[in-house]
């Protein structure tokens, strides 16, 4: 059988195995907890500035900053990015 046969039957037996509550050999990425606004400081943007440059509201980002929330999702994978990668992150933005 193909190479592409495998890999996809491999990827639908780690997605049945994951949707029964199997994760034995699944691979879970479980992303980091960022301090926003210590990657908001790093950059140098306000919070209005870094809301609109990366796409969220300013009132969640002053949720996150605050720690009356957490962020979660994607919203936490995406500021992973940011803290790792901003420069990649703005211009795969603009």
């Amino acid at each position: 059988m193909s190479t592409a046969f495998e890999s996809i039957r491999q990827g639908l037996k780690e997605a049945t195995a994951h949707a029964r509550g199997d994760a034995a050999g699944v691979k879970v990425y479980e992303p980091t907890a960022v301090d926003v606004a210590a990657v908001r400081a790093r950059l140098g943007l306000t919070q209005a500035q870094f809301a609109a440059r990366f796409g969220f509201s300013v009132a969640t980002l002053r949720h996150w900053e605050r720690g009356d929330r957490r962020p979660q999702g994607p919203a936490l994978v995406l500021l992973n990015l940011i803290e790792r990668e901003p420069a990649a992150v703005m211009r795969a933005l603009a």
